[in-house]
């Protein structure tokens, strides 16, 4: 007999629902979870709370690289005390043999009371399978509460399992007149230190940042998180390289054995090329293309077969309208800086008006970032 067959049934929940403090759990909950975004992939970044009459047992996240799980981490904490307890949490709890145990067997043998869920997991293995068999087992089932911060808390997670390919945040900084670099391609600071650093925490925040070859040759960009104890946060870089001719005196490709760097060239591009970055410590993936223009759909798909599901769009002009022209991108971060540039600066996007993208998605906030704006948008 298993250890799950011999437990008994959970202890009645000690205190009445309280509506309110539901939420502040679950809150909670959302505030654990966001402290794994960009670090757990391809697993979502999950946060749990185990609480009894009002008071916190335990807490939990999932861990790096997507285990330990954010409920078994809670449990943990929670140790005995746990029995007769609620789990908040906000994403369906897994009730499938994975890499690890499903982590409904650890609820039910930790005497779990009640168990309230933000969203049942779109993963068709889990499904509300992992509710049902909770429920099956006389505990108390809720499901919903936050459902909507917990849509966007794990849209990547979501975007994979729905669509078989990544969610993709594109990031554009963008001067007055709309311009995104200086005329001939010449490196320009458009925003300031704040946006900047705003920049690394949403980096920190995606599994992986793609940039076209444009981008590399212009700026040289490291594409980390250079913030105090961030730089092991920094995500897969991406770079876009149809004919695998990107310097290895760039920096991605100098510090491909620090941070891990990822190239996509063409079926039919340089064998020695390939030979060359992978020496250096590059993975190098082929796709199709058209017109010397990677296919992005199977860009993607390759991204979410190794398992990154946020990715982060930051450059150039042609790669961003590239994404827009074929409806893929999901979320835009809009960095407006006062300064103008001037009718011979670059465009955001490649012989597309900006509206070709911010027509296609609602705007849901603006803030003052320093001296500059910061506008989100989503898809409707």
């Amino acid at each position: 007999m298993n250890a799950e067959a011999q437990d008994s049934p959970p202890q009645a929940a000690t205190a009445p629902a309280d509506p309110a403090a539901d939420e502040r759990f679950m809150a909670l909950a959302f505030a654990l979870g966001r402290r794994g975004l960009g670090n757990t992939w391809p697993n979502p970044a999950v946060g749990a709370v185990v609480v009894k009459n009002g008071v916190i047992l335990g807490r939990g996240w999932t861990q790096p690289g997507g285990r330990p799980h954010a409920e078994t981490e809670a449990l943990k904490q929670a140790g005995r005390a746990a029995r007769g307890a609620t789990l908040y949490v906000t994403l369906e709890p897994c009730s499938h043999h994975g890499k690890t145990p499903p982590c409904t067997d650890a609820i039910i043998r930790a005497g779990i009371a009640r168990v309230i869920s933000a969203m049942d997991d779109p993963n068709p293995e889990v499904a509300g399978q992992g509710l049902a068999k909770l429920r099956d087992r006389k505990i108390e089932i809720e499901s919903g509460l936050g459902a909507e911060a917990a849509q966007r808390a794990h849209i990547g997670h979501i975007t994979r399992m729905t669509q078989g390919r990544p969610n993709v945040m594109l990031k554009l900084a963008l001067s007055a007149d709309g311009k995104i670099g200086a005329a001939g391609r010449q490196p320009v600071a458009i925003t300031g230190s704040e946006a900047r650093e705003r920049v690394f925490q949403m980096r920190a925040m995606n599994d992986a940042i793609l940039v076209g070859m444009g981008t590399v040759l212009s700026d040289d960009p490291a594409l980390t998180c250079r913030l105090p104890g961030m730089m092991e946060r920094s995500p897969v870089r991406i770079l876009l390289d149809a004919r695998l001719r990107v310097p290895i005196s760039t920096g991605v490709v100098g510090t491909a054995h620090d941070a891990p760097t990822w190239i996509f060239g063409d079926t039919k591009a340089s064998a020695m090329g390939e030979e060359v970055l992978r020496a250096k410590g590059v993975e190098v993936f082929r796709v199709e293309s058209e017109d010397g223009r990677l296919d992005l759909s199977a860009v993607l798909k390759v991204l979410v077969e190794r398992g990154i599901t946020r990715l982060m769009v930051e450059g150039g002009s042609t790669v961003a309208a590239s994404f827009v022209k074929a409806d893929l991108v999901d979320e835009a971060a809009l960095f407006r800086a006062p300064k103008q540039i001037g009718p011979h600066g670059i465009d955001a996007l490649d012989k597309m008006p900006l509206t070709a993208l911010t027509s296609r998605l609602k705007r849901v906030t603006t803030e003052q970032v320093g001296a500059d704006t910061l506008e989100l948008y989503e898809r409707a």
